[in-house]
């Protein structure tokens, strides 16, 4: 945990014991006691891998359930526009451009033009 984010354990450890000065423990107390912190102490959440604790994730979905439920039912949702932005995905900080993108064409002979360029493309690449 030290070496994931020494300030956040120091954090944690003294929010929760009291204990502003970590390094004069035992590293076996030491160790116990990190590991008895609360799962959404601040190195715990680092150490999992998340951005924010799981208890605001699972609130954020609740409310974009909630928020797509509304908006399915609205004028907007049975004409399939202006869907609601997902909570969930801003506090993981995923960016738009990661995410799939969904592509459509407009008839099959633009769909042929544009796998012969991907696959003359990915032979260029292959050449080099």
């Amino acid at each position: 945990m030290m070496a994931a984010d020494e300030d956040a354990l120091a954090c944690d450890i003294a929010e929760t014991y009291g204990i502003y000065d970590m390094r004069a423990l035992p590293a076996g107390r030491l160790a116990v006691l990190a590991v008895g912190l609360r799962e959404d102490s601040r190195i715990k959440t680092k150490m999992s891998g998340l951005t924010v604790p799981v208890g605001d994730l699972m609130t954020a979905a609740i409310v974009d359930r909630l928020t797509w439920i509304a908006w399915a039912n609205s004028v907007d949702g049975q004409r399939g526009v202006n869907k609601p932005a997902q909570l969930v995905s801003k506090l993981l900080r995923r960016d738009a451009e990661k995410e799939r993108q969904t592509v459509a064409y407009e008839s099959p002979e633009e769909f042929e033009a544009e796998r012969k360029r991907l696959l003359r493309e990915v032979e260029c690449r292959d050449r080099q």
